[in-house]
């Protein structure tokens, strides 16, 4: 590892025993090698620790942190601190990147230095690595600043390649804003720079139900509205009267084998779609939805 290495890789850790092997190859199998990976393990309870320090023994570019469980946006922070690179590459511990990311992304940011951050599309994955659908089809800078002033979120936080320089710049994460902070982080960088996503499939995003999205509904909603509210008084923009509507209700696990099987149907992964349809309908048997998701799901519609 070089003392200065052009990317480092910002990967936290809590509990990812069943996927961090997984990611940790798909980091180090990039075709861009000249990286550093930011490892920290928060307070894992897990063999998180045991399979780090197992990778680490084999490539001397990871290095390990191991911290009591301080939560995300603290993990992040101290991360940013620890990186040597110029560029930070945000990996999650579930998810899996495709060989070309880093090559791609630092080949852009090396020729668009405007642009302070860049995405991909992303191709949505279950806990089984089954194929859901592709997201992320807004690419350009404008279109993506302005979903998110709507707390719509479509910009990957894993899979995302930023300039260290603008993520300090603007302060790095906000800790007020828990379950929404990536969306944050990108209004603030887009007033100093500009995003885009790369429009191919350069990681596979993993959804479960434990992810933040599921878990952490309420807070995440919470989160959104006032980012939204503090995003347009930055900008001296006019606030909305009613920011993200929702109905505020905890994301139920029936609720999301619908959304999943919906999607994949839309994404053409008619066996994932099946799957789901299923398990909705074990769920709920006496629901109208859960059988029309099902007819649908066999029929490829």
């Amino acid at each position: 590892m070089t003392a200065s290495p052009k990317v480092s890789v910002l990967m936290p850790i809590y509990n990812a025993e069943k996927y961090l092997a997984k990611a940790l190859k798909s980091v180090l199998n990039q075709t861009f090698t000249d990286f550093e990976v930011i490892a920290i393990n928060d307070g894992s309870t897990d063999s998180s620790e045991a399979i780090l320090h197992r990778f680490a023994q084999q490539d001397d570019r990871i290095r390990i942190f191991s911290q009591p469980n301080l939560g995300l946006i603290d993990t992040l922070n101290r991360g940013i601190t620890y990186v040597n690179g110029q560029y930070i590459a945000r990996i999650d511990a579930d998810d899996v990147a495709l060989p070309e990311l880093f090559a791609k992304q630092v080949a852009f940011l090396d020729s668009h230095p405007e642009y302070v951050a860049v995405g991909t599309q992303v191709l949505m994955i279950d806990a089984d690595d089954a194929p859901i659908k592709v997201h992320n089809d807004v690419i350009t800078h404008e279109e993506i600043d302005a979903e998110h002033l709507l707390g719509n979120g479509t910009f990957p936080h894993s899979g995302a390649m930023i300039r260290r320089d603008a993520i300090v710049k603007v302060g790095g994460y906000r800790e007020e804003l828990k379950s929404a902070e990536d969306i944050d982080l990108w209004l603030r960088l887009a007033e100093i720079g500009k995003l885009c996503n790369l429009p191919e499939v350069l990681l596979k995003y993993r959804l479960h139900l434990k992810s933040i999205g599921h878990s952490k509904r309420k807070q995440q909603i919470e989160s959104t509205r006032r980012l939204i509210i503090d995003a347009h008084q930055r900008r001296g923009l006019p606030v909305p009267e009613n920011p993200y509507p929702t109905d505020d209700k905890e994301d139920s696990i029936y609720g999301t084998y619908q959304r999943w099987g919906w999607w994949a149907i839309q994404g053409k992964n008619l066996k994932t779609a099946r799957k789901y349809a299923f398990r909705a309908l074990w769920k709920k048997p006496w629901s109208f939805e859960s059988w029309r998701l099902l007819f649908c799901a066999l029929r490829g519609w």
